[in-house]
């Protein structure tokens, strides 16, 4: 494996890895918020209810593989962040209050998407014509994008990702039942489903959604700027 610089690492640990690390942070935080609000403390009595990256590390998906992706060239950026416990049994009616919960998580990044394409049209205002604007449009872009793949990411409905209890306040018992019995391969699923292409019409939407975003605020900051 080729090494790389320590420049590089920097570049990449600054585009790719803080932006990945607050927006686990705020992804679980959306979690133990609406737990909070629908009864259940269970969260906030651990510590959880933070956005302190160290309350929710998880050493092999928040450290260990996106340090290897940001030591390797070539590296897959893959990772996620310890879950936010929830204790159902303090919901009034569980099904669909961690439908709101599950939901909270996926929802949190869309709106931090949304909040960076905002941001950026400052950003596009007040720097494009500075040294550093093309390091700022790439980072907004990282930002952006990576929110929008955590949503739809987080959104397959299989547990114990967030879509598996989403759709469980939709599917019929029997359908919730083998979700739950297929857990345990639920991992080896997904990657099959990578393995076999299933990336490509999971992200492509993410890319193109990016992209738009990205212009439109490219072009309301020049146009305020003009």
């Amino acid at each position: 494996m080729a090494e790389i610089s320590f420049v590089e690492f920097g570049r990449k640990f600054a585009m790719f890895y803080l932006p990945f690390l607050f927006s686990l942070c705020v992804h679980e935080y959306a979690h133990g918020l609406v737990a909070k609000w629908k009864g259940d403390m269970t969260a906030s009595l651990m510590g959880r209810l933070t956005l302190n990256p160290m309350a929710h590390v998880d050493w092999i998906g928040t450290v260990a593989l996106p340090f290897f992706a940001l030591l390797s060239p070539m590296g897959f950026f893959f990772g996620w962040a310890k879950p936010v416990p929830v204790n159902v049994r303090n919901l009034k009616n569980p099904t669909k209050d961690m439908f709101w919960i599950a939901l909270a998580g996926p929802l949190s990044n869309v709106l931090l998407a949304f909040l960076g394409s905002l941001v950026f049209i400052g950003v596009v205002y007040f720097a494009r014509r500075t040294q550093v604007y093309q390091s700022l449009e790439e980072l907004f872009y990282m930002f952006i994008g990576l929110n929008l793949i955590l949503a739809v990411f987080n959104m397959i409905p299989l547990h114990p990702l967030d879509g598996g209890k989403v759709f469980a306040r939709f599917l019929p018992r029997v359908a919730n039942d083998f979700l739950e019995q297929i857990e345990p391969y639920s991992m080896f699923i997904i990657f099959g489903i990578f393995l076999l292409g299933g990336g490509f019409f999971l992200f492509q939407p993410v890319y193109y959604a990016t992209n738009v975003m990205m212009s439109v605020s490219h072009y309301l900051g020049y146009v305020l700027s003009s």
